[in-house]
């Protein structure tokens, strides 16, 4: 971690407002006397700053002292902004003094570190990049400031985002609260492990191909890929152009939802950027699913998926049937068709994207015995499994094989796309599980690239079809580790998507439980 402030150090606290606010009928302000803050939702600590029962510096206090009594081990965190919190956090309390509304005013949330946030290094979990500064925020970060949120720091990730597990990060490698010998997932597993662990109210992903859902599912979370485009990608360092979108995490659906709808909209500095009419997306919980079709495809229930994923992803489809939903049977059989075509794609376009990085433009100049020579010094600070892509995309665009590899994938995945639109025109979502297991174990998959690959089998084609995603809590295994129901909406339908989980939530447990740290 770039830096740990050791004057936090206190885990418990009695938290006392002096500057009393009005509640209603002149109640006074409520004392939190021996009380973890950090147990409180998003959601919870919103209300409690509004109503005047604590303050946002006591909110990011707390945060910053169970991050240094936990982080240690977790490693969720690459760097810590402790002072620019709680500057944040005691503007936050003078608006809120003020009569001040904004959606997260006050609210400690983290971002991952892939995600360009001005004076803060971003180094996208690679050595290419270390102490990189940049002079400027990524959209999405002046959004979340917008909405007033306080930035505790920029969590870990598998290097540009090129991973399942955060193990490729180039400095630590996180770990999942839930089991310190488990992986949290990847490669946003840095935000999925701080938010599960209570160092984060909410936090930022980028998901490419699953990489906030399967964090999210091995952690216990909610977590949400949008609909390309919907969130800005400007700002966030690329990895592959046509895949990648920024994602939000949150320990309830409300809570990923107050997340989303604060960092969605147009930007017109991405040109991917959707020009759409932005719904009130808290407003639509309702809790409603009568009639809500739901789609369960034979293709995401296949060998080799683990019995108690299984077993958890279909009673959680019998509950959703039981909340008045149609369950239908779908098939989208392009499925297996999916990983290949993926990894073909996400190579090509991250061979072109990380040729900048040649110490000329970006990364270091390291001084060779000529040009080429330099460029190959710089190019060597690149991690090991991002040498593997770069080298499988620069063969799948090179002369020769272009149309039959890359041009053929491109024509496949229209197929897999063609699918998902076909299916939509019989339900309103789908559900499947978001991964065939639970965490592995660390270092388990680090020397079996395909095996680490499959672990994402089942959020791939969401991103190949441009559609929305989730994943909600829906159980655990015989080891206690966390168990993920997929929901998959149509392209903009993010507000139906979040109702469905929404109402599965409310009619079950699994998101009050949190691991034991």
């Amino acid at each position: 971690m770039h830096k740990i402030s050791s004057k936090f150090n206190q885990c418990w606290r009695i938290e006392f407002l002096g500057n009393w606010r009005e509640l209603n009928a002149g109640l006074c302000a409520l004392f939190f006397i021996r009380m973890d803050l950090t147990k409180l939702t998003l959601t919870e600590a919103r209300d409690a700053l509004r109503g005047g029962a604590v303050s946002s510096v006591a909110l990011t206090q707390i945060s910053l002292d169970r991050i240094v009594a936990v982080d240690n081990s977790l490693k969720s965190y690459l760097t810590l902004s402790d002072e620019l919190a709680l500057e944040q956090a005691a503007e936050a309390d003078k608006r809120l003094a003020e009569g001040g509304q904004a959606p997260l005013l006050g609210i400690p949330v983290a971002v991952k570190d892939i995600i360009s946030t001005k004076g803060i290094p971003t180094t996208a979990g690679s050595k290419i990049l270390q102490g990189f500064v940049p002079p400027y925020n990524a959209y999405v970060v002046d959004r979340l400031r917008e909405s007033g949120a306080v930035l505790l720091g920029k969590t870990n990730t598998d290097e540009f985002a090129m991973g399942s597990s955060t193990e490729n990060s180039a400095y630590v490698t996180t770990r999942n609260p839930w089991n310190l010998d488990r992986v949290p997932g990847g490669s946003s597993g840095g935000s999925a492990a701080a938010v599960a662990a209570r160092l984060a109210f909410g936090a930022l992903g980028t998901d490419t191909g699953g990489s906030v859902r399967q964090p999210a599912s091995f952690c216990g979370l909610v977590g949400l890929r949008p609909t390309y485009g919907r969130v800005s990608r400007w700002g966030v360092i690329a990895f592959a152009s046509s895949l990648d979108q920024v994602g939000t995490f949150g320990r309830t659906v409300v809570d990923c939802t107050a997340m989303f709808q604060a960092v969605a909209g147009y930007d017109r500095r991405d040109s991917t950027s959707l020009d759409d009419p932005l719904p009130d997306y808290d407003g639509a919980l309702n809790g409603d699913v009568q009639g809500l079709r739901v789609g369960v495809p034979k293709e995401y229930f296949i060998e080799g998926i683990e019995p108690a994923v299984e077993a958890a992803v279909r009673t959680a489809i019998a509950k959703l049937e039981q909340l008045g939903a149609e369950i239908v049977e779908i098939s989208l059989p392009h499925t297996r068709y999916a990983l290949p075509v993926y990894y073909l794609i996400a190579p090509a376009e991250a061979s072109a994207n990380l040729a900048r990085y040649d110490g000329i433009r970006y990364g270091p100049r390291l001084d060779g015995q000529d040009m080429i020579d330099s460029v190959k010094q710089t190019r060597s600070l690149f991690g090991p499994e991002v040498k593997r892509r770069i080298m499988l995309g620069t063969y799948a665009l090179s002369a020769g094989y272009y149309d039959e590899y890359y041009g053929r994938a491109l024509k496949v995945r229209s197929l897999i796309k063609q699918d998902f639109q076909l299916a939509f025109e019989e339900v309103d979502v789908i559900a499947c599980p978001t991964s065939p297991t639970t965490a592995f174990k660390v270092g388990e998959r680090s020397d079996d690239p395909l095996s680490m690959y499959l672990a994402d089998i089942f959020t791939l084609s969401v991103n190949l079809s441009a559609c929305c995603a989730l994943s909600v809590p829906c159980g655990f295994d015989e080891l206690g580790l966390p168990i993920g129901l997929q929901l998959i909406g149509n392209t903009l339908q993010e507000a139906t998507l979040l109702n469905a989980a929404y109402a599965y939530e409310q009619a079950t447990e699994w998101h009050k439980e949190s691991p034991d740290l």
